[in-house]
């Protein structure tokens, strides 16, 4: 009997075959084989949404090899990953290879591909969960229905070639309010004091922030009130203080225990490696799923390293606890095994949805360590930050002393405090310390470096000097980071795990958002396209209604609801208030702006005008005047494309540059810092396993080459990809155009004929 095992990409097709043996036929379908057609609505909105699904052009070889595979096959095991768009290919899988005739398909998942998982999956096969394709079917529709209707509605009224999105188009009104409340903001300033004590005939000495003056505090954070408004007033206080005797009133202990972080979910992870390893979520979730799906090591063959990357759930499983527990206890001791981190509480307007695990190693006896050398760089690091956290997440709570000096004078009219803390038992922080990201300051007061106090006694006398003013202003809330971003669209309920990375992506894409200084701020076409969606889809663009969509969504899979009725509801509503824009609604875009600048040509006054590529500067004689001119420092700022990459000396972020032979990596502090770097895209190279990246030839022409070159001669005119070959087996792809300008990948391996076309991503499937 001969099985054959279809999955969505070849490195877990050379996973799994490398498990299942010779008994199996492993094939991958590389993604989705069908799709809403490219340029037509493909749903038709008066027969229940019915959409009209095409095989995805480029990928009738792949269906013709599924075909033929299936012929030979007595059962077939569809095996894309455990979600809803996994379950969708599952089923277009199914529906193009049952045609008139059934054969015996079924559904397995597994939550990694480990020889356990994956054996134990085929011994209990089970069908294609309809109510995830719906659910899938519903989001896919609702995404064409969105983005195919309103982008015509863009190109009239503001410019051709934009586009918007369900999900994104409310992610970039998060980013553009949050960038209106900084504007808006007006600084507060107050002011506090500090004093260094000492022991009378005492040499120790501390520093001290005033606490309260006459029982009031100085600071109350939650009212955001505070006691010294100016120097004055702070000045004045100092004064009284000088000359006081003070004593230590109380002394507080406390044993505080800071319980261990729970193991990764998709927007931890995302929002972790971008704090610590600053990658963007899309680079985390590739890099993840190259380690889900398979990693070469030497003679054992391609192992899955890490569990579903695509999860909100911090549930583990009981065997991979004791294994934690026991690599624990060799480790550390015993006494550093805890009980393991609290679940997690549903986020804001949802559920947590369980079916999968966190995202953990799979293995305890390949620490990070021991595989570094078959790992790319970046992947060593993202493997690195999952195997800490899970087994930090295992350990016992941190335990810290927290001690607080209160200080009075005579009369209690003042109070100083001093703090420090004491590490009694380090617990999971031997191993792993979480980045934080505080959102905003305001109402913060100078903080005293106080780790270590002098051992005193109650009601030890004290003298008192250098009693200082600090000028402080209350501050705005931060621009969202891509990890602040996240963290806002999962707490508000918007997008899933499997959507997060996308929906960044695109408005970064779109232009619709930038990065400065790693973060995110509204252009102004972004603020424009805002504010036109706003303004006339107020439902579509209401936070509230996207988080009750996604519910729907969550609805439709558990069998709660029809997707048809979903998609009906909405579409009602948002297809009248598109037939009124589009009948209404005039050219928009911003005003012109004046300024000090004076027509070189007529000597009319320069105005800035926003137009097709930005800001420019046009003369108000228009149209008989016709100068303009770029805006001073528009085309430097242009020139310079950031990155996520941090300089591996100063730690400053990385540029993109452009020079003599090509564009290339610049430390962006230059010329304090002169590091540069090969402009790298993450690829191994086939020859030698060094990273391939991006040259100028001398006639100015890019082309792709070993970081090891000379030694490696690996080097290629067209863009390497990272997939491998589902014919040859080849590590990598090349891409190129063809003369009608589509997208071609093609196989490294001159004998090797594979091809297909590649479909541009329109409307972010799962976004």
């Amino acid at each position: 009997m001969k099985s054959l095992v279809i999955v969505e990409s070849p490195a877990k097709a050379k996973t799994i075959n490398k498990i299942l043996g010779g008994k199996y036929t492993v094939k991958a379908s590389i993604g989705h084989v069908r799709d809403l057609p490219e340029k037509q609505l493909g749903v038709d909105v008066d027969n229940g949404f019915k959409p009209e699904y095409i095989i995805i052009p480029g990928k009738e070889k792949i269906i013709t090899e599924l075909k033929k595979a299936a012929r030979k096959a007595d059962r077939i095991y569809l095996a894309p990953d455990p979600d809803r768009e996994g379950e969708a290919i599952a089923w277009h899988i199914a529906e193009v290879l049952n045609g008139d005739k059934k054969k015996e398909i079924y559904r397995i998942t597994f939550n990694e591909i480990t020889e356990k998982a994956v054996k134990e999956a085929i011994k209990h096969p089970g069908h294609i969960d309809m109510r995830k394709v719906d659910a899938q079917q519903a989001r896919r529709v609702l995404d064409r229905l969105v983005g195919y209707n309103l982008s015509p509605l863009l190109w009239r009224k503001v410019r051709k070639g934009l586009s918007a999105g369900r999900v994104q188009s409310v992610a970039v009104r998060l980013v553009v309010e949050r960038e209106r409340e900084i504007r808006a903001f007006k600084p507060q300033e107050y002011w506090s004091i500090s004093a260094l004590f000492s022991p009378q005939e005492k040499e120790e000495e501390f520093k001290a922030l005033l606490y309260k003056y006459k029982g009031k505090p100085l600071i109350n954070r939650e009212k955001k009130e505070f006691l010294l408004s100016s120097e004055r007033d702070a000045r004045k206080l100092i004064k009284r203080i000088e000359g006081r005797s003070f004593i230590l009133r109380d002394i507080q202990k406390r044993l505080r225990k800071k319980n261990p972080p729970q193991p990764f979910i998709t927007s931890t992870l995302q929002q972790e490696a971008s704090r610590r390893l600053r990658f963007t979520p899309k680079r985390t979730m590739m890099i993840a799923q190259q380690l889900y799906e398979g990693i070469e090591l030497g003679d054992e063959g391609s192992v899955g390293l890490i569990t579903y990357m695509r999860t909100d759930s911090t549930r583990i499983a009981d065997d991979a606890k004791e294994a934690a527990r026991e690599f624990i206890a060799a480790r550390f001791g015993p006494e550093y095994i805890g009980k393991g981190a609290g679940r997690q509480k549903a986020k804001k307007g949802g559920k947590v949805q369980d079916a999968h695990e966190a995202i953990r190693p799979t293995y305890m006896d390949k620490p990070p360590e021991e595989v570094r050398k078959y790992l790319t760089r970046d992947q060593y690091s993202l493997y690195r930050l999952i195997w800490q956290r899970f087994i930090a997440s295992q350990m016992a709570p941190a335990e810290v002393e927290h001690t607080t000096f209160i200080i009075t004078d005579g009369k209690e009219e003042f109070e100083f405090r001093a703090t420090g803390d004491v590490v009694k038992f380090k617990g999971y922080t031997a191993l792993y310390t979480e980045e934080t990201e505080p959102e905003s300051s305001n109402g913060e007061s100078e903080k005293v470096d106080a780790k270590t106090l002098p051992r005193l006694s109650k009601e030890t006398p004290l003298n008192v000097r250098d009693v200082t003013p600090h000028q402080h202003f209350t501050q705005p809330p931060p621009r969202y980071s891509e990890a602040t971003l996240i963290k806002a669209l999962e707490e508000k309920g918007i997008g899933r795990p499997s959507t997060y990375a996308t929906i960044i992506t695109t408005i970064l894409q779109r232009r619709y958002v930038k990065k400065e200084e790693g973060r995110l701020v509204p252009t102004t076409l972004g603020e424009l396209v805002n504010d036109l969606l706003v303004e006339r889809f107020p439902e579509l663009m209401d936070v509230g209604f996207t988080a009750k969509m996604e519910n729907d969504l969550d609805g439709i899979e558990e069998g709660r609801t029809d997707w048809v009725k979903v998609v009906s509801q909405f579409y009602g509503p948002f297809s009248a208030e598109l037939d009124e824009a589009l009948n209404t609604l005039g050219r928009v875009r911003p005003k012109d702006e004046e300024t000090e600048e004076v027509c070189p040509n007529c000597g009319k006054p320069m105005v800035k005008r926003w137009g097709r590529h930005g800001w420019f500067l046009a003369c108000t004689g228009f149209p008989e005047c016709k100068t303009t001119r770029p805006l001073e420092g528009e085309q430097e700022k242009n020139s310079v494309e950031k990155t996520d990459k941090a300089c591996p000396v100063c730690g400053s972020e990385m540029v993109i540059r452009q020079g003599r032979f090509g564009r290339f990596l610049a430390c962006s502090r230059y010329p304090e810092c002169k590091t540069t770097m090969p402009l790298g895209t993450g690829v191994k190279c086939p020859l030698d396993g060094g990273e391939i990246v991006e040259r100028k030839s001398r006639k100015g022409r890019v082309f792709w080459s070993c970081s090891n070159w000379p030694d490696c001669k690996f080097a290629s005119w067209h863009r390497p990809v990272a997939e491998s070959c589902p014919d040859c087996g080849a590590s990598l792809l090349l891409e190129k155009r063809d003369r009608e300008g589509r997208t071609i990948l093609y196989c490294q391996d001159k004998k090797c004929k594979y091809k297909r076309t590649v479909q541009p991503e329109e409307a972010a499937v799962d976004a």
